[in-house]
C-alpha cells in the first residue's frame, strides 16, 4: 500500500476520543482504544505463567487482528478477552478502572512501565516482534505528545471508561425487566455472532496508516474470494468516504471504492473512483518513486487499460476500444510488453464481439509465455479452449490444451485459475451432454482446499468459479428427479452469494429454469409462462426459447413458429450452436403436431449435421430420436428401431430421467407398430416387451412428477393388457389413467403424434 498523505498525521485534532501526533515522521497515535491493548498485553506478560496453553493459544489468535484493526467500544474488547480468558478480562478492566478514576500520573507511570518490557537478558518482548514494534510505537508517539495532548488523551481515556460503565448499567436494567428465557436466546444469539464483526469494529474517525492499510486490503480480500463477509456496499462505502474525508488524497480508498461500486453496477460512481485513484497515485508519486521518472507514464497507460475493462463490463463496447488504443499507444511508447500483453487479451475480447478470430489470442498466449506472464498466460489458453469449445473441436484436444494450463497453475500456485479451470472443464462436459464427467469435475472442485492464504479465516470459495459449479450441480439433480436436492444446492446458493452480489445472476437463471422445467412438466403451463418474463430478464435468448416451449405446449402454433424462426435467425447469426439445434427441434416437433411429417424431416437432419459437426453427442442422440419418431410416423417401425439402437445408450448413460422416459416409450411404441406383421406367438413376446419398457419408462416419468406422460403410458399399457387378455392388469390402468385424465385437461392431439 502507498503512504498515506502526511496530512493526515501533521493535523493536531481530537475527534471521537482520538488524538493526533503533531509530529514529523511519526504515522501513528495513542487512543483510548490502544491504551486498553497496551493495558491487555502488559497484563498478559504479567500473567504468563499462570495461563493454560489453550488459553494463551487464544490470545495470540485475538492480538493480531485487535493490534491491526480499527479501533472499538471498550464493552466489545472485553467480551473478545473474556471468550478467551475471563481472568484476563477482568484484570484489564480493573486496571483500566484504577488509571481512569485516579490521577494524570497514573496514566505517566503506566507508559514508564512498559519500557521495562524490552529490558533484561530475556525480555518478555522482543523489539523486532509485532508486538514489540507496537508498543514501540505506542511509547514513541506518547513521548511525542505535548502536555495539553496529553491531557486531552487522559481526558479521552476516561470518556472511553465512563461510556463502557453507562452500557453496563443500561444492560442491567434491561436484564432486570427481560424473560429469562429471551435473555439466553439474545445471548446464544451474540455469541454466535463472533467477537470481531465489521459492522461493529469499523470506526467512525480517522484511521493510522496501519489501520487504514489493514482494513482497505481486508475488505479488498474479502471482495475478491468472500463477498458476503465484506461490509454491506452502503456500509463499506460510508466507511471510505469516512476515510477520504479525513485523507482525500489516499489512493487505495479511491481504488477500493471502485470495485464496491462495481459490486451495484454503479456505472458513473465506479468511473469516477477509478480515475481518482490513478490521478491521486500520480499526485502522491508513489508510482514515480518506484518506478523512476516512467512513473507518470506508467500510471497513465494502465488507467486508459482500467478505464476499457470498466466500459466493457458495461458493454460500451465503443468507449472501451477507444480507451484501449489509448493504452496500447502510450504503452508502444514507452516499451512496455507486460502493459502491451494485457491490452492484446482485451483487444480479442472486443473484437470476438465483431467477429470470430483466434488468431489476436494465440499470439497473445505466446507472447505471455515469453515474457514470463504464467496468469495472462493461463487466461489466454483458457479463453482458447472456449473458443474451441464453441467451434466444435474435439474434446480429447481441449483437456490436453487445459492440462497445459493446469501445469503452469500447480508451478506458480495459481489457486484462483485452478478453480476456473476445473469450472470450465464441468463446462464443457456439460456442453458435450456427458452430465457423468461434469458432476465427478464439479465434485473435484468442492472437494479441494484453497491454495491461497486469505484473511481472517475466509477461504476460497466464494468466487464465480464455485457458483458456477454449484449451479451445475443443481440442474444436474434437478435433471435426474432429485428435486429436494437441486432446492438445498440452490438454498445454499442464495445464502453464498446474496441477490445483490456479484454472480447472483448465475443461480438465478438456473433456479427460474428448474421452476421452469416442474411446471412444465406438471402440466401447469400458467405457472411455467409466469416464470418466462424472469429467465428473459437474465437471458434474452433462453427466454425466448422458453416462452416458444409454452406457446407449443398451449397448442399456440403459429405463434410459437414465429418466434422460433425469429431466435433460429438470431442464434445463427451469433453462433450459438447448441441453441440452434434446440430451435430446429422444437420446429420439428411442430410439425409433427401439424402432420406436416415430411417437412419435419430436412429439418431434423439439418439438425443432426449440426450435432455432428460441433461434436454436441447428447443432442445429436436427441435428434436420432426424433428421427426415429418421425420414421415411426412415416410407417417404417422397423427402421426406427435400428436407428434407436444408435442412441439410445447415450441418453441412458447420461441423459436428464425425462429423456429417458420419453426414449423408452419410443422404444416401446416402435415395438408395438413392428409387431403387427409378426407371428402371432413372436408378436405376443414384443407386446410383452413392450409393456416392460413402458414399466420402464413409467417410473422415469413418475421421478420427475410428469403426469401428462404418465397418462400417456398408462393408457398405452391398457390397450396392450387388452390385447394380451389381460383383464385385471387393463382395469388397473385404466383406474390409474381416469385419475390422471380427469385431473389434467386433455391436450387435443393424437398420442402418436407427441414425441415429448
Amino acid at each position: 500500500m502507498a503512504s498515506v498523505h502526511d496530512s493526515l498525521y501533521f493535523n493536531p485534532m481530537l475527534t471521537n476520543g482520538v488524538v493526533h501526533a503533531n509530529v514529523f515522521g511519526v504515522r501513528d497515535w495513542v487512543t483510548p482504544h490502544k491504551m486498553a491493548l497496551l493495558v491487555l498485553l502488559s497484563e498478559l506478560g504479567r500473567a504468563g505463567p499462570q495461563l493454560g496453553l489453550l488459553e494463551r493459544r487464544r490470545l495470540n489468535r485475538l492480538l493480531l487482528p485487535l493490534l491491526q484493526g480499527p479501533d472499538m467500544a471498550l464493552s466489545r474488547l472485553r467480551k473478545a478477552i473474556e471468550e478467551c480468558c475471563p481472568q484476563l478480562a477482568g484484570s484489564v478492566h480493573i486496571r483500566l478502572k484504577l488509571m481512569a478514576e485516579g490521577e494524570l500520573k497514573d496514566m505517566e507511570q503506566f507508559f514508564d512501565d512498559l519500557s521495562d518490557s524490552f529490558s533484561g537478558t530475556e525480555p518478555e518482548v522482543h523489539k523486532t516482534s509485532v508486538v514489540g514494534l507496537f508498543l514501540r510505537h505506542m511509547i514513541l508517539a506518547y513521548n511525542k505528545l505535548s502536555f495539553s495532548q496529553v491531557y486531552k488523551l487522559y481526558t479521552a481515556l476516561q470518556q472511553y471508561f465512563q461510556k463502557d460503565e453507562k452500557k453496563d448499567g443500561a444492560d442491567e436494567n434491561e436484564m432486570e425487566l427481560t424473560n429469562p428465557e429471551e435473555l439466553d436466546g439474545k445471548m446464544e444469539k451474540e455469541e454466535l455472532d463472533g467477537p470481531l464483526r465489521e459492522e461493529e469494529i469499523a470506526c467512525s474517525g480517522p484511521l493510522s496508516q496501519k489501520q487504514a492499510e489493514y482494513f482497505l486490503s481486508q475488505q479488498a480480500s474479502l471482495l475478491k474470494n468472500d463477498e458476503t463477509k465484506a461490509l454491506a456496499p452502503a456500509s463499506l462505502q460510508k466507511e471510505l468516504n469516512n476515510l477520504l474525508k479525513f485523507n482525500p488524497d489516499f489512493a487505495e480508498a479511491h481504488y477500493l471504492s471502485y470495485l464496491n461500486n462495481l459490486r451495484v453496477q454503479d456505472v458513473f460512481s465506479s468511473t469516477h473512483s477509478l480515475l481518482h485513484y490513478f490521478d491521486r497515485l500520480i499526485l502522491t508519486g508513489a508510482e514515480s518513486k518506484s518506478n523512476g521518472d516512467e512513473g507518470y507514464g506508467r500510471s497513465l497507460r494502465y488507467a486508459a487499460l482500467n478505464l476499457a475493462a470498466l466500459h466493457c463490463r458495461f458493454g460500451h463496447y465503443q468507449q472501451a476500444e477507444l480507451a484501449l488504443q489509448e493504452a496500447i499507444r502510450i504503452a508502444q511508447e514507452s516499451n512496455d510488453h507486460v502493459c502491451l500483453q494485457h491490452c492484446l487479451s482485451w483487444l480479442y475480447i472486443l473484437e470476438q464481439k465483431i467477429f470470430d478470430s483466434c488468431v489476436l489470442l494465440e499470439h497473445s498466449v505466446n507472447k505471455s509465455l515469453h515474457f514470463g506472464l504464467p496468469y495472462l498466460a493461463s487466461l489466454g489458453i483458457q479463453s482458447l479452449v472456449q473458443q474451441r469449445a464453441f467451434a466444435g473441436k474435439a474434446a480429447n484436444k481441449l483437456m490436453d490444451a487445459l492440462k497445459d494450463s493446469d501445469l503452469l497453475h500447480w508451478k506458480h500456485s495459481l489457486s484462483e485459475l485452478i478453480d476456473i479451470s476445473i469450472a470450465q472443464k464441468t463446462a464443457i462436459w456439460r456442453l458435450y451432454g456427458r452430465s457423468t464427467m461434469a458432476l465427478q469435475q464439479a465434485q473435484t472442485l468442492l472437494s479441494m482446499n484453497s491454495l491461497e492464504a486469505v484473511n481472517v479465516g475466509v477461504q476460497q470459495n466464494n468466487t464465480e468459479s464455485f457458483a458456477v459449479v454449484l449451479c451445475h450441480l443443481a440442474e444436474l439433480h434437478a435433471e435426474q428427479g432429485y428435486f429436494a436436492a437441486a432446492s438445498e444446492i440452490l438454498k445454499h446458493l442464495k445464502e453464498r452469494f446474496p441477490p445483490n452480489s456479484q454472480h447472483a445472476q448465475l443461480w438465478m437463471l438456473f433456479d427460474q429454469k428448474i421452476q421452469f422445467e416442474r411446471a412444465m412438466n406438471d402440466g401447469r403451463y400458467h405457472v411455467a409462462d409466469s416464470l418466462v418474463a424472469g429467465i428473459t430478464a437474465l437471458n434474452s435468448i433462453e427466454g425466448v426459447y422458453r416462452k416458444a416451449i409454452v406457446l407449443k405446449a398451449q397448442n399456440q402454433m403459429s405463434e410459437a413458429h414465429k418466434l422460433l424462426q425469429k431466435l433460429l435467425i438470431h442464434c445463427q447469426k451469433i453462433k450459438n450452436t447448441e441453441m440452434v439445434i434446440r430451435v430446429l427441434l422444437s420446429i420439428a416437433e411442430l410439425y409433427w403436431r401439424s402432420s406436416c411429417h415430411t417437412i419435419a424431416l430436412p429439418v431434423l437432419l439439418q439438425a443432426l449435421a449440426l450435432a455432428r459437426e460441433y461434436s454436441l453427442q447428447y443432442l445429436a442422440s436427441e435428434t436420432v430420436l426424433n428421427l426415429a419418431f418421425s420414421q415411426l410416423i412415416l410407417g417404417i417401425p422397423e427402421q426406427a428401431l435400428n436407428i434407436l439402437h444408435m442412441a439410445i445408450e447415450p441418453v441412458l448413460a447420461h441423459g436428464a430421467v425425462l429423456d429417458k422416459g420419453c426414449a423408452m416409450f419410443l422404444v416401446a411404441k416402435c415395438q408395438v407398430a413392428s409387431a403387427a406383421s409378426y407371428t402371432p406367438q413372436k408378436k405376443i413376446e414384443a407386446l410383452e416387451s413392450a409393456i416392460l419398457n413402458l414399466n420402464e419408462a413409467k417410473t422415469y416419468f413418475a421421478k420427475v412428477d410428469c403426469k401428462e406422460q404418465l397418462r400417456d403410458v398408462l393408457y398405452f399399457q391398457a390397450r396392450l393388457f387388452h390385447t394380451l387378455g389381460k383383464t385385471q392388469e387393463r382395469n388397473k390402468c385404466a383406474m390409474l389413467f381416469r385419475q390422471l385424465h380427469q385431473e389434467l385437461p386433455a391436450h387435443g392431439v393424437p398420442l402418436i403424434n407427441a414425441f415429448k
